[in-house]
Order: structure tokens, then sequence, then C-alpha cells
């Protein structure tokens, strides 16, 4: 103040304004100071004289620091705490918000001889919420912890971490605050790093530059991150020999690993090479080093280096940083410590989407894609923007598929929120291990032992933390769900029901009967129905086929056995995976969980297409065959086909309709040979609705009787019998002919006609072979033995004539 007042105020982040709280009538040099949750009460800590006072004036038997505990409200007495040649620091304990005014409160001293103790204080109530100290001599307290190197408060989760030396290595505890409690050690972690011990090192205690100046030259540069979802990290600066080299370690204690990281900075000024500053962005841990790079670590997902997003130059640059003196007090938080301002601090999304953009190498693309869904969850703005890039990019990513991880880190990232330990179960990325680096940083990875949990009944984030050790005890990686079972008894369900396709007869949606032969009856009806009924559940969930939507995209609701079959297996070994693992959940949680992946796959699937569909403006019309397609078709060609692609890597179901419109576009833009030759290859699959409606819809030209042809000779058997009937054509005729013929001689085997038949319905032709087999055809018909009852089309008569046409066709003479 201008009358050399010392004045102590609160600052209100609602208000933005200072709620005075005492005023000293001189200028103090303040340590540190903090005020108890009713705001009755203030400790403060101060310098009464500097080194050259002391030397002028004698003051040797006055202690240097002054610790007060001071009633503010009303104004009354002032108490003296400590009175010490030793620096000390004060911070009052809260207790849960929401908790009525207590008649307690609880001070922590932290004491620049090594030593923290705990003050009970306890106070009368008078009128109008005013308190005072009861006069009961000395104040009890307790000693918390003694001979710790380093410290740091937690003041939004009321935790103490701090640092005690042990013979070589370093053991790092954690000290727990209750409410209505006293407080428990909960953790203890042993390091392996060589602290200075040399000089008590406090973070998050109040900030005084003159004395953290002193003390960060000769101690460690070093602070504890926690996350929401159960991570536990330390994070230390290291000196490093070689001139323009960083070096900085990251202890994932969740994890059980740590990681080093060396970075080789361009040349500069020696004396602008400063400490790494270290920040909590709660899913990531931000390094950073002003002009020079800012590495954002992936703190769920540390395994893989592709997943850490290494910055640097005008990228690496944070708004208004731009010195090495940073704290971060609690989440997403910046203290700059020389100019005393305090920040938020957040990942920007359009920031980060330009740089997905404009990134060329895979290690900065995947880390990108994988924090913009992480970290913002989702929105539907940014997933389409996320989309976008992904159809322009696909060729360009060379390491990992785009749209698989797209897929997989959005499903994961929507369903994990909803059940604990769900993220250790569900496959987060599509990648097993990354062989690729990120220039101009080294990573080396070391074991390192777990840490020891020692709690009772503690939700939260304790609890969180041992779900996670416990994961790392089991071998976490095994635990995320894989679809290798998953695909080799889809390709074997599929064989079977191919095998036994005539016996399948679908009544309506997934309502079958299966007749199996005697040598495979491993698979029963019972069995199957399950597997399409879990189908049917999950594709219910689904809004693929809303009338809004397939106006925009024409996929159509279709029976496609292979894809429910797949669908109806996922759901099934899905379940049974998060069943070992979940079992406290209950059933019918697990059951809706699944089915929510299931649907939110399909979801995913039909929100690629839709902002394709848009970007290259096509309509409903697409699914036309009357003529060549445009430059836009061939590109959503284009892209359904490394959709299949993906598909088939992850062995994931596709919507209903999706085979069918791909074959469409395909038939559309592709010339015949190219055509032909993905579906030989099974890029493009014959689906009943595509076939039929070519068949119908397309005149009998040369050009089209070419194209019908040979997909007619590409149908499956069963397919094959289904829609050859809309094709009116005689090399069609002589095709259904031909199958019905061989089928019925098929069953005949070795069984010999008794007579002919005296009597035919046609009129007998003078050739002899001819006339045999269609009295044999006939007298097998007669016999009961109809391969194709559905179609009363297919007789004896109808060989016959089809053969006589064929005949007269070949001999280039008119039939009548």
């Amino acid at each position: 103040g201008n009358q050399r007042n010392t004045h102590i105020g609160l600052y209100d982040l609602q208000t933005k304004q200072n709620e005075h709280l005492y005023m000293f009538e001189k200028d103090l040099h303040i340590i540190s100071c903090s005020v108890n949750n009713e705001r009755t009460l203030l400790a403060v800590s101060f310098c009464q004289y500097t080194e050259e006072e002391r030397a002028s004036q004698l003051l040797q038997s006055v202690s240097k620091y002054l610790t007060l505990l001071i009633e503010i409200h009303p104004i009354n007495n002032v108490r003296v705490l400590k009175a010490v040649d030793s620096c000390v620091r004060v911070q009052f304990l809260y207790p849960v918000e929401g908790r009525n005014s207590s008649t307690e409160s609880r001070l922590l001293l932290v004491s620049e001889d090594k030593y923290i103790e705990q003050f009970d204080i306890r106070v009368t109530a008078e009128e109008e919420h005013k308190v005072v100290i009861q006069k009961s001599g000395q104040l009890p307290r307790a000693k918390v912890v003694d001979d710790l190197v380093w410290a740091q408060w937690d003041m939004m989760e009321q935790r103490l971490f701090y640092i005690v030396p042990k013979e070589s290595k370093s053991t790092l505890r954690c000290v727990q605050f209750y409410p209505d409690e006293n407080f428990n050690s909960i953790l203890e972690s042993h390091l392996d790093i060589a602290v200075n011990d040399t000089q008590l090192k406090l973070v998050n205690f109040g900030y005084d530059y003159c004395q953290d100046q002193d003390v960060a030259s000769k101690s460690l540069n070093l602070q504890v991150f926690t996350s929401k979802a159960g991570g536990l990290c330390v994070c230390c600066s290291l000196a490093s020999d070689i001139p323009h080299e960083i070096m900085y370690s990251i202890y994932f204690l969740h994890k059980g690993y740590n990681k080093t990281f060396t970075v080789s900075l361009e040349r500069t000024e020696s004396h602008q090479l400063k400490e790494v500053a270290f920040m909590n962005l709660d899913y990531y841990v931000a390094a950073y080093l002003p002009g020079q790079f800012l590495h954002l670590l992936n703190i769920q997902h540390p395994d893989l280096l592709c997943y850490s997003l290494f910055l640097t130059g005008e990228d690496a640059r944070i708004d208004t940083l731009q010195n090495c003196s940073i704290r971060s007090p609690w989440v997403l938080t910046a203290l700059d410590c020389e100019a005393g301002s305090l920040y938020d601090v957040n990942i920007s999304d359009s920031a980060l989407l330009q740089f997905l953009q404009k990134s060329k190498q895979d290690c900065e693309r995947l880390a990108a894609l994988h924090c913009a869904l992480l970290y913002f969850q989702h929105t539907e703005d940014l997933e389409m923007q996320i989309i976008r890039w992904i159809s322009e990019n696909m060729s360009t990513c060379h390491s990992f598929d785009p749209i698989q991880e797209f897929i997989i880190a959005s499903l994961y990232c929507r369903m994990c929120p909803e059940t604990q330990n769900l993220d250790k179960l569900l496959p987060y990325t599509s990648l097993h291990d990354w062989i690729g680096v990120v220039p101009g940083v080294i990573c080396a990875t070391d074991i390192i032992s777990l840490p020891v949990l020692e709690f009772q009944n503690s939700k939260g984030f304790w609890e969180k933390l041992n779900s996670n050790l416990e994961s790392v005890k089991y071998a976490e990686p095994h635990l995320h769900y894989q679809s290798n079972v998953l695909r080799r008894e889809w390709r074997n369900l599929s064989e079977e029901v191919r095998s036994n396709l005539f016996g399948l007869l679908f009544c309506s949606f997934c309502d079958f009967c299966l007749f199996t032969n005697q040598r495979e009856e491993r698979r029963t009806t019972a069995y199957l129905r399950n597997i399409f009924e879990n189908a049917k559940n999950a594709m219910s969930l689904n809004d693929c086929c809303s009338i809004s939507e397939a106006r925009l995209v024409p996929l159509f609701e279709e029976e496609d056995y292979q894809q429910q079959l797949l669908m109806g297996l996922m759901v099934a070994q899905l379940k049974d995976h998060l069943m070992r693992h979940l079992q406290y959940v209950g059933k019918k949680k697990i059951d809706q969980i699944v089915l929510d992946y299931v649907a939110n796959l399909l979801n995913l699937v039909h929100r690629i297409m839709k902002e394709v569909w848009r970007r290259y403006q096509l309509h409903s019309c697409v699914f036309c065959f009357d003529e060549r397609g445009s430059a836009g078709e061939f590109a959503v060609f284009h892209i359904m086909s490394r959709i299949l692609e993906a598909a088939n890597g992850m062995c994931m179901p596709l919507p209903p309709g999706f085979h069918t419109l791909h074959l469409g576009l395909g038939v559309r833009c592709l010339p015949l040979h190219t055509l032909l030759h993905y579906i030989d290859n099974g890029v493009l699959q014959l689906t009943e609705t595509c076939v039929r409606k070519l068949l119908k819809d397309l005149d009998d030209t040369e050009k089209n009787e070419k194209l019908k042809f040979s997909i007619v000779m590409r149908l499956p058997e069963a397919l094959g019998q289904k829609v050859r009937q809309y094709w009116n054509h005689p090399i069609n005729a002589n095709l259904i002919a031909r199958k019905y013929v061989k089928l019925l001689l098929e069953k005949l085997g070795n069984r010999q006609c008794s007579r002919p038949i005296p009597e035919r319905l046609s009129v007998p032709v003078e050739f002899l072979p001819l006339n045999y087999l269609t009295n044999v055809l006939a007298e097998i018909e007669n016999e009961g033995v109809h391969p194709c009852e559905k179609q009363d089309h297919v007789n004896a008569r109808f060989v016959e004539e089809t053969a006589l046409k064929h005949t007269m066709t070949l001999l280039g003479l008119k039939y009548s």
C-alpha cells in the first residue's frame, strides 16, 4: 500500500475481485500464507529482517523467521506458532466441499529443516459466524514426516507427496489427508533418482522467487502428476554432459516403467538452456522448453511412442509462457512464477487439426489423431473434419490404417467412460508395436517396481490407481479384446452355413431352420439362432437405416448372412470376454455394453460414408446402372474399398447394404475386366439386391449381355438359384437347364430307369438321345426327386424346349 503497509487478500475466480483478509502496518517479506476453509483464521510466515539488517543491528537473539496464527473474523488474537531461523511454509487443510463449518481446523507447517508437522486448531464459535481460538495453551500437533528432501502439495485432492533418501535410491511416499480423520501414508515407491539432499525443494507450497531461484540451482526439478483415470507420473529433469542436449524422465508408476528422453536441440546460446517445465493436462503430461520443443506424453497409453506428440518450432509455442519458471499447481493450469500469473492451459482443437492436416510423418499423424479423439471426446464437428482428413490421406499413411485407428479409438473413447476398468479390456489401437522413430528424440525404457498401496475403502483416484496396478500384474496388453479367435470362428461358421445352404431357409429376418448332415453336428440350430439374434439386437440399436439418412446414403436393409454371422459372433465373444473380467458389473449391464459397442461400430462406418457422400455431393440415384459413374462416385468407391479393407483387417462387421452399394458403384465406375477382377478377388461381393436389380434393369444389348453373363457365371449356387429367374434370356435358360439336369442326375446316382414313360406332354423329337434324356428326367420327377422345389418352371419339358432352342440356334435355324 501507499503507507508501506502489507495487505493480504484472497482472489475470487468467479467475481474477479480480491477479498481483503488482513493488514500488517509495515512492509514485510512474506514467505507463505494460507487461510482456513471458513476464512476465519490466517497463517502467515515472514522474514523479520535480512542478513544485512541482522549484521547492522546485532539482532543475534531475534529469530529470523516468524510464523503467526491470526484470528481474522473478527480481527482479534495473534498467536506465534514458530520463531526460528529456518524458513517455514504454511498450508491449511481443506475438508470436502459442502461440509458444514467446523469447530476445528488443521494446519501443515513445512520447515526448511526437512520436516512437516500438523497443528490441530480448535475454535469457539461466537455470533455471526465469528470464531476465536480456544485458550488451551499449546496447540496439539503431530509429526507428519521427517528427513525429507522434496515435497509437493496436491491442494485439490489434499495429498502430500514427498521423497526421502534411502541408500543409493530414493523413496517416494504419499500421505492422504481425510476430511474427518487424521492422515494415512498410502503409497510407497522406490525410484532410481539421485536426489540432492543438501537443499529441500518444495512444490505448490507458495512461491518465493528469490529463495526458489537459489534452491533450483541445488535441487532436482521434479513434479508428480495424477490423472482422473488413475494415472500417476513422476516427471524429472536430468543433467546431461553433452552440450545442446536435454534429458528428462517420466516415471509412469501406474504402468511399471519409466521412459527417459534425450532431445538434441538446435544450436543455441548456452545461457538460454534452462530446465524443462512440466505441466499436467490430465490425459497428457507436457514437457516444455520454451523456444525449443513441447512434448505431449499420453498418460493412458505411453507404451507406444507414436501416441506422444512431439512439437518443435512455431507448433511448440505456448501463448504468454515464454520462460522456464513454470509450475502446474493442479490439472490444466500453469503458474508463471516470474510474472506471478496463473493460466488455464488447454490443447487447442483448431491448432491440433491444422497440425494433423499439415503433418508429413506417420508418428505425427497418429499422435495428433489419437489426441484429437481422446482429448476432445468426439464432438460432431471435430469428427467431421477428421473424416475429411482421412478421406484425403488414405494413401499417405504407410505404417497404419487411418480408418482402423479412427474407428477403434472412437469406440474406445465413447465406451470406456461408462464403466470402470472397461478401458483395460477394449482395444484402443490397431497397432501391436511401433518400429518408427520420432526425429530428434531418443527414448530409453526401463522396467521399475510397482508402487505399494495401503488403503481401505478409498474411492476415486486410489481405487483406480490400484486397478491399473492390478492390470499390470496380469499383463495388461493380453487383457485387451483380440479379433483373432473371432476371425477363425467366423470363417469356420461361414463354411458350415455355406455347405448347408440348401437347408438354410430364412423364414423371416434371422428366423431359420438348419438341416445338418450327420457328418457335422457340432453346430446346433439353437446356437445359430442365438448368433443371429445377437446380430438382430445390435442392428436394432444402430441408426444407419433411419429414413432421413437413408435418403442421403442409399444403404439397403437386406439379409447378408455373412455380416450377420460376424455381428452375432462379435457380440457373443465380446460378451464372454467382458464377463471373465467384469463379473461384478452384472450380465444385463454387460449385454448392453456389448450391443452398444457393435451398434456404435456400425454407426461410425455409416458416419464415414455419410461425410464422404456429402463431400462429393452424391445422391441415391448412383444405384442405377443406365449410365457410367462420375469422378466423385469413383472417389467414393475407392474410399468404400478402403473401408472394406480396414474392416477385413480388424474382422469388423459392416452396416447392412454396404456390399450392395459398393458393388453398385463398382458396376458404374469400373471397366468390365477390372470389375470381374475385383469380384474374383473378393473386393466386391455379389449380393442378391444388386444382382437382381442389375438383371432386371439393364436391357440385353451385346455389352450388357456380356456383363450379365459374367456376373451370373460367378454367382454362388444358392444365390444363383434365387436371381437367375429375373433374367429372361436364352443363355440364362440354358444355364438353368444345365444346372437342373446336373442336380437330377446327381440325385439319381447309379439307379437305372426301369422303362421309358410312353406318354409325353411335348411332341416327340426324332433324336433318340434327347428323347431318352427327357424320359429319364420325367421318370425322376414322377418319383418325387426335385432338387429345386421352388422353381416350378424348371422341369423335363423346360429342359427339352431349352435344348431344342439351343440346338436350333447353333444350327442357324428358326425355331417355332
